[in-house]
């Protein structure tokens, strides 16, 4: 069997991908509802010492969140056009993404709380609407938005695979390379093509690639060297990014290592299939709430806290907030995303097609007019 010639084609949907996700959310929310200090975010860390310290760990969900991303980003991608990928990307995030901000920066000026320091509003809103924002210095309008300018990254440089033509081969020496040339540019301290490759996060995408191929195409050893050089260097990056506020001695380093390791066993027994008698349709329904549930969750909870946090206890608050939590983020999935999703699917296919159908508009090259000294000559 030649390596082109898939083992496992991958289902329409697979459904343990589905779970993780929701479950990636989930250990989110409950960071940013009882473990996150600092910020503009949900100050209820005071009132939970006791789960506060261990709700800290809630942020190893961005370390599964991107090790799934590279899996299914490079599943969706397989087979696609650079026109059609770019579609289907901005189909999948901007429309929940749109509201999400929108819905930000009601609350905040509802509440009166300022993520903006002291700018106009429509300073910070504009940017976050293109999310861009980390780019030009501009503050986000909800913490978490910061993944997915990582994740843009990753589309950004995955889209040069795609209009390259993906293949098995191609795959490799694209992951071998991001993670040799983001090690280097960590090395000369070259700050341009690290903020491009980004190291410290690129191990958690090649990893997911590298997943895909194992879970498409089968194991082989190559994939296996690579995904452990991705948990040898996600370890270490991943230790050295605890901020002051989450430090916690002798501690901190052997749950994180603990942590992004469960992350890739649990995404390697995905890729060889060991999950594979989870077809329960539910976790379809979930995996649809996570990135609207991710979206929202902080602006929510923030609310209610600011509402119902002088009249609730701890815990009743809490629950109060998960569930309203979860609650709007299926209205945003069933009555915002899904809708604005139909209607800008077909409308940029429409696009797409026609500028496949009529190319560009020619551009009449102009011959420079001569001044009448020229002229005359």
């Amino acid at each position: 069997m030649t390596p082109m010639s898939p083992v496992n084609p991958p289902p329409a949907r697979l459904r343990e991908i589905d779970l993780l996700r929701f479950v990636a959310a989930l250990l989110v929310m409950i960071h940013h509802y009882v473990g996150r200090l600092g910020g503009w975010g949900v100050q209820n860390h005071h009132n939970m010492p006791g789960i506060a310290q261990i709700a800290h760990f809630g942020n190893l969900g961005v370390d599964l969140f991107f090790l799934i991303s590279g899996f299914v980003i490079l599943m969706s991608a397989w087979g696609r056009g650079v026109g059609d990928f770019a579609v289907s990307r901005v189909v999948r995030i901007f429309p929940g993404y749109w509201f999400g901000v929108t819905l930000a920066v009601v609350a905040f000026l509802a509440i009166g709380q300022t993520p903006w320091a002291g700018h106009n509003p429509i300073a910070v809103y504009l940017p976050n609407m293109t999310m861009f924002q980390m780019g030009i210095g501009v503050n986000h309008m909800e913490v978490v938005y910061w993944t997915l300018w990582v994740e843009l990254h990753f589309y950004v440089l995955i889209s040069l695979l795609v209009w390259r033509g993906i293949t098995y081969e191609r795959c490799l020496a694209f992951m071998v390379l991001w993670i040799v040339l983001g090690t280097f540019s960590m090395e000369a301290d070259f700050l341009p093509l690290a903020a491009i490759l980004l190291p410290p996060w690129a191990p958690y995408f090649v990893a997911g690639m590298a997943f895909y191929l194992i879970h498409r195409f089968g194991p082989n050893l190559l994939l296996w060297l690579i995904v452990f050089g991705c948990w040898g260097l996600a370890v270490p990056y991943r230790i050295a990014s605890v901020s002051p506020e989450l430090e916690w001695p002798e501690v901190w380093d052997a749950v994180v290592t603990g942590g992004v390791t469960f992350a890739f066993l649990v995404m390697a027994m995905v890729s060889v299939g060991m999950f594979d008698i989870v077809r329960w349709r539910g976790f379809t329904v979930l995996g649809a709430l996570t990135y609207p549930l991710y979206l929202v969750h902080e602006t929510v909870g923030r609310v209610l806290d600011d509402l119902l946090g002088a009249h609730l206890g701890r815990w009743t608050l809490l629950g109060v907030s998960c569930a309203a939590a979860l609650a709007a983020a299926y209205l945003v999935q069933r009555f915002v995303e899904a809708p604005a999703q139909r209607w800008a699917r077909r409308r940029l296919k429409a696009a797409l097609a026609r500028l496949r159908r009529e190319g560009l508009p020619a551009v009449r090259r102009q011959t420079p007019s001569r001044s009448p000294a020229e002229a005359s000559r």
